[in-house]
């Protein structure tokens, strides 16, 4: 691979240096900040030698190359004059972009919403075990036990400023304190208190300089914090470059203050609140008029938005609707959607004869009916096709009926089985009949259309009955295995969210979610690579196989945070040897997945590369893949 004349030949076809804002990379492609990702061809990137594949995830253009990305990125940086990552400003450069603006849209709302959906679903699901409670007076309504639960269903709902305002300023670069500040000041008690009174007819709201400042609720609420702490991004760079950098600490946080709160008081907080309104009244009427049609819709794409990325566009509506109506009809939609594809899943689980097939479509089953879709998604329905038009067709259906009947929820959930007590109430049939409908058209779809079943390799049976073995033990002509670095839970490659690693681009092998943050040396070798953001490091055994294990997905944007490094480039290493720990928890926390790939990425040296088909549990000292060669 000529490494200078792919670097050249990409930043031409991205659009030239003057098309990109930043360009930064992890341990297998390059990450690009285009201005315009439409300027970018993206087929003939993707056909140089050297590319494995192109694509767009979470607003960055994206080439994947693998081993070499590191040297395509220092030639890129000698040819190119731009900045190597994201700067402060880089969401200024993303606003710039022209063209693909509901692209991004969707990539701001999903970045800003992802981190707090913990909570926002742990809190949804206590308001349905609440209604539950209430509707079959399990509890008095009036008791502490209901008043305790109203709190832990409600905290997270009414205070939902403040987390959105901490999780918008991570996105967009600012003070996360100050964003703070700016959900206090429409979280004050005042307009709290006096938005209640106004309700009752007993106060007028206050006037700034003879401005209106309308008393308004802001509890709940999405659009006003979002927007506020957007346009503090710029406010707070811009007081701070113009003051004196002696009394920088204590008068740009103090300047920022006294003009954002003010102006978010009287014009953004009303502007958006308004706007909200306005949204969640056209909702329920587009519902309320064309609701099959409607219904029909969104259930059968959903699914589609999920591929894009753009279904967290849709959170924020719900929410909004839930705190302005006190329901949502999107919500029960979500569902049907959901489960659409796990009844097509389950379908596949119940035809197929394939033994890994079968193992793959029964785990991704259980986790899409828990309201988990991507795994049934990537790893089965979408790899065979004609269960994934099975389940849009019956989710379609489903959702056309469910709306037909009024069905709505009380609360904002992940759409799962487990979240049926949100949907409670005098319209809960319709629901169940809608459920039955989506799962039982789906499946029967799925078996009519059929699709084409995979065969079984006969070398992985004999696998099954090989007993666990180091390193040392095998002939290095024949057989090479490679025991976990990780503890944790296996996870076949195909059910990994991101596809470069799914579809084996990179070379095949297994995925292991981890439960202890630890990853060892699997074999003796040494240390071919190890990324300055320590979240992947690259081994090769003293036979000569190539190991790649990528702790996470996307956590290259931790830059490093979170993981510790225990060897350096170049070391030996023996089998055992502790080469990364990590914080599981925090990494979570921050919003990334801990599902870690762990890849051979000289599989073509290789007859065949088997991993292990157990499923649940694995150990350190266990076998999780075997190089086999002719």
């Amino acid at each position: 691979m000529n490494h200078q004349q792919l670097a050249k030949d990409i930043l031409s076809l991205v659009g030239g240096e003057e098309n990109v804002g930043s360009v930064t990379h992890c341990y297998t492609r390059l990450r690009f900040n285009l201005k315009n990702n439409d300027l970018a061809d993206k087929e003939k990137i993707e056909s140089l030698d050297g590319v494995i594949r192109v694509q767009i995830q979470s607003g960055q253009f994206q080439v994947v190359i693998g081993n070499e990305v590191g040297k395509v990125y220092k030639e890129i940086e000698k040819q190119g004059n731009f900045d190597s990552g994201e700067s402060d400003n880089s969401h200024a450069v993303q606003e710039q972009k022209k063209g693909n603006i509901i692209g991004r849209f969707f990539e701001v709302i999903a970045s800003i919403f992802t981190p707090i959906i913990p909570a926002i679903a742990g809190a949804g699901l206590v308001k349905g075990i609440l209604g539950l409670v209430t509707t079959l007076e399990w509890a008095p309504a009036d008791s502490d036990i209901v008043a305790v639960l109203n709190i832990v269903a409600d905290a997270v709902f009414y205070f939902l400023p403040f987390f959105l305002a901490v999780s918008a300023a991570r996105k967009f670069k600012t003070n996360e304190f100050i964003a703070l500040a700016l959900a206090g000041g429409l979280m004050y008690p005042t307009l709290i208190e006096g938005a209640k009174a106004i309700a009752e007819g007993g106060a007028e709201g206050m006037a700034l300089f003879g401005i209106p400042l309308p008393f308004i609720n802001y509890s709940s609420t999405v659009i006003p914090i979002i927007i506020s702490v957007w346009l503090l991004s710029y406010v707070y760079k811009w007081v701070d470059a113009i003051m004196p950098s002696a009394v920088r600490i204590i008068f740009t946080p103090t300047i920022v203050l006294l003009i954002m709160i003010p102006f978010e008081l009287v014009a953004i907080g009303p502007l958006g609140s308004y706007l909200g309104i306005g949204l969640a009244d056209g909702i329920t009427w587009l519902f309320e008029h064309a609701g099959i049609l409607a219904g029909g819709i969104l259930g059968a794409t959903r699914p589609l938005l999920v591929i894009v990325g753009m279904h967290y566009g849709l959170m924020p509506i719900a929410i909004q609707n839930i705190a302005v109506l006190g329901f949502d009809y999107l919500v029960p939609v979500f569902l049907m959607a959901n489960m659409g594809q796990a009844a097509a899943a389950l379908a596949v689980f119940m035809k197929t004869k394939n033994k890994d097939l079968k193992t793959i479509a029964a785990s991704s089953t259980v986790s899409a009916f828990l309201g988990i879709t991507e795994p049934a998604m990537y790893g089965v329905n979408l790899r065979l096709k004609k269960p994934f038009i099975a389940a849009l067709i019956g989710s379609g259906i489903g959702g056309a009926f469910i709306t037909g009947f009024g069905v709505t929820a009380s609360a904002f959930v992940l759409p799962g089985l487990t979240s049926l007590p949100v949907f409670s109430g005098p319209k809960f049939i319709y629901l169940i009949i809608g459920l039955i409908i989506t799962i039982a058209v789906t499946m029967v779809l799925t078996f009519v259309l059929g699709f084409k079943d995979m065969e079984s390799k006969n070398e992985k049976k004999e696998v099954k009955e090989t007993p666990a073995v180091k390193d040392e033990q095998q002939p290095a002509t024949k057989e090479t295995a490679v025991n976990s670095p990780l503890e944790g839970n296996i996870i076949p490659l195909q059910e990994v969210s991101d596809p470069t690693f799914a579809e084996g681009l990179l070379g095949k092998g297994i995925a292991v979610e981890p439960d202890k943050g630890e990853v060892i040396a699997p074999f003796n070798g040494s240390i071919e690579s190890l990324f300055p953001t320590r979240h992947a490091i690259g081994l090769r055994s003293e036979q000569g196989l190539e190991l790649l294990i990528h702790i996470g997905l996307d956590t290259v944007n931790l830059e490093g945070k979170y993981f510790e490094a225990h060897v350096e480039q170049g070391q030996a290493v023996k089998q055992g040897d502790v080469l990364i720990t990590f914080d599981i928890e925090k990494i979570k926390s921050a919003g990334y997945p801990t599902v870690t790939p762990v890849i051979v990425t000289n599989s073509a040296d290789y007859q065949d590369v088997l991993a292990n088909d157990q499923t649940g549990q694995i150990k350190q000292d266990e076998w999780l893949l075997k190089a086999v060669k002719e």
